[in-house]
């Protein structure tokens, strides 16, 4: 009776470190910027991220914007929206590696990289 006992114990601790482990590590899934912008900006900014005059939405791929806007700027812009514009704050809808796979892929818009 007393090995039965040891033998559901040691089961029992098994299972749970595995359930622990599972837990402990979940798989990293990389977010894609593209998909991102695609889903929650292309409707303003394009699908290209060439961006709308109309609405003053920036042209993604002019060589002079991508110079002139650094990382920290766009993630501050995605993260808190930009006032006198329409441009919404995205700040709790995204969570901070969506917000730098985004800008990731807005860098990789930039024409002048493209040959």
């Amino acid at each position: 009776m007393r090995s039965l006992i040891s033998v559901c114990s040691m089961l029992f601790l098994i299972g749970a470190g595995i359930l622990a482990g599972t837990r402990a590590f979940p798989a990293v899934a990389h977010p894609s910027g593209a998909a991102i912008f695609k889903h929650r900006c292309a409707a303003c900014h394009g699908v290209g991220g060439k961006g709308s005059p109309g609405l003053n939405a920036p042209d993604f791929t002019d060589p002079k914007w991508q110079a002139s806007t650094t990382d920290k700027t766009m993630t501050a812009i995605i993260k808190l929206g930009k006032k006198g514009s329409g441009m919404p704050a995205f700040g709790n809808m995204l969570k901070e590696e969506e917000i730098t796979a985004v800008v990731a892929y807005l860098r990789s818009l930039n024409r002048s990289k493209k040959k």
